[in-house]
């Protein structure tokens, strides 16, 4: 029977790094994920006859089930062993790409998708929530840092790697690629990591458990469709009344019960509330900022998926910057002023990117997403450390999960109310003057497809209004991304704990896991 790892003997221990090690190879797995099938569905869509709409839940379904499991998926591992659900995680991540690498079909495909999601939803918020079992105050920082990166770095590896996949193989060898990044989570997790849990933390809930999986599932339904059926839609409308009531009904049965799944509690303490809050909305600008960078940079300049990838790398180079050097500057600024300033830095990213023309070039783009990687790290790292830090052990789990279920959310919201805007404004500065209505309607589905109309069609001008159409809503989607950040970081400055707070936190006196959380309320 696994036992509990006291922390301090965790702190002690060198292996503590290695450990962190395996975390690291499992959020990889996961990041890898994120942006890989994306330069894939092109492929795919030719060999499965796959429609538009089947190509988007084949990108969708991973995310739908990821988001609306994180949550029980975080007690899970507090009840039942971290180590144990993580490993479980990974095995069931690894399965999904399996089957997504044989499928013959597009169902399958998708399905394979969706199984995917659960083992990402076991994953994600428990390589989070045994951070503080392995690090101190002192080191957590540093641990967030590289967990962050570590999950981020496949954004821009993932193009990369499925462009070079898709070059020299066939489009399953995109899913095949996790069958040894699991192995090696796997393996990592069961030699390295020490197995933590929290007997007394509340039983799973089945029924709490389905309102939050249906409840989140119809809220990230509508908000995937919405942009293509119209937010007036029928069932677009209906999902969203579903989400609300599930959700209502879900914490209405929460706030009655003994001891709760969804801790409303966490809710209530300043810390964690405008820390996960901040996390939040760096992930909803974020998210708007990746969505049309690629399109821009394939369509709009010219590069092909592994090229893109490439150039997606200064974003990494920022965020390492900001990993490495936000615990001395939290140390010595505190949470609160580095919070507010890399949400400056990333709002000033967007600001600049806004002024982006069809004449940049690829230069100026490099530029503003340097800056935006140092932003998104001086702002998510010590917020996500801020909110884990006000976390009591035996919340460890549920409170990761509920964090990072909130910046699914938010990411996922991004890129649907960005996605809608960029798409409103690209179609209706499309000139599309002179082709029949079939070719015109398609050629506003997005800007790629516009360059297949205007290949087709042998006209420039059409490739050109293309160009200017997409560059237009772009810098639009921008400035709406840097006056979200600029608003973010008000909030954060007036609203987050203080430096003393913090300073509390981080003492010697402390408790391991902020039972001083309610000192960073005051």
């Amino acid at each position: 029977m696994a036992t509990v790892t006291h922390p301090d003997e965790t702190r002690r221990d060198p292996r503590r790094w290695w450990a962190l090690g395996a975390l690291v190879a499992s959020m990889l797995t996961l990041g890898f994920d994120m942006t890989i099938l994306n330069v894939a569905l092109p492929t795919m869509a030719g060999d499965l006859g796959a429609t538009t709409g089947e190509q988007q839940w084949m990108a969708d379904a991973y995310v739908v089930v990821f988001a609306a499991l994180m949550l029980p998926a975080g007690l899970l591992g507090d009840r039942f062993g971290r180590r144990r659900m993580l490993i479980a995680g990974l095995g069931i991540f690894l399965v999904g790409s399996l089957a997504g690498a044989l499928a013959g079909n597009v169902d399958w495909v998708i399905a394979a998708r969706a199984f995917m999601g659960i083992g990402g939803a076991l994953v994600t918020p428990l390589a989070l929530s045994v951070l503080p079992s392995l690090f101190g105050p002192d080191e957590r920082t540093k641990a967030v840092g590289v967990i962050s990166a570590a999950s981020a770095l496949g954004l821009p590896l993932g193009p990369i790697i499925g462009g070079w996949l898709l070059n020299h193989f066939w489009w399953g060898s995109v899913f095949l690629v996790n069958v040894p990044m699991a192995a090696i989570g796997i393996a990592a997790c069961v030699f390295l990591l020490p197995e933590t849990r929290d007997p007394s933390s509340p039983k799973v809930d089945a029924l709490s458990t389905a309102l939050t999986a249906t409840g989140l599932g119809a809220l990230i339904y509508a908000i995937i469709e919405a942009p293509g059926r119209g937010w007036g839609d029928p069932l677009v409308l209906v999902m969203f009344a579903a989400a609300a009531i599930l959700i209502t009904a879900l914490v209405l049965r929460e706030r009655r019960v003994a001891r709760p799944m969804l801790d409303m509690e966490l809710l209530a303490q300043r810390g964690f509330l405008f820390n996960t809050l901040a996390a939040t909305l760096v992930m909803f600008v974020l998210s708007g900022l990746l969505f049309v960078l690629p399109q821009y940079l394939q369509a709009v300049l010219g590069h092909d998926a592994f090229g893109t990838g490439l150039r997606l790398l200064p974003l990494m180079g920022g965020l390492m910057i900001a990993a490495r050097g936000a615990q001395p500057v939290v140390a010595r600024f505190g949470p609160r002023a580095v919070v507010s300033a890399g949400l400056v830095v990333l709002a000033f990213a967007a600001l600049l990117g806004s002024r982006t023309t069809v004449d940049s070039g690829y230069g100026f783009t490099a530029l503003w997403l340097s800056i935006t990687g140092v932003g998104f790290g001086f702002s998510v790292v010590p917020a996500m450390d801020g909110a884990l830090g006000t976390l009591p052990r035996d919340r460890a789990g549920s409170g990761s999960g509920l964090l990072m279920t909130l910046r699914q959310v938010g990411a996922a919201i991004g890129i649907a109310l960005l996605g809608s805007l960029l798409a409103g404004i690209f179609r209706d500065r499309l000139d599309v003057g002179g082709l029949p209505a079939r070719a015109a309607d398609t050629a506003g589905d997005s800007v790629v497809a516009a360059h297949i109309v205007a290949e087709r069609a042998h006209s420039a001008h059409l490739a050109a209004s293309a160009n200017s159409a997409y560059v237009h809503g772009m810098s639009v989607v921008l400035l709406v991304c840097g006056i979200a950040a600029l608003v973010a970081a008000l909030l954060a400055g007036a609203l987050l704990p203080g430096t003393r707070a913090a300073a509390r936190n981080k003492s010697p006196e402390a408790p391991e896991m902020a039972t001083s959380g309610t000192d960073a309320g005051q």
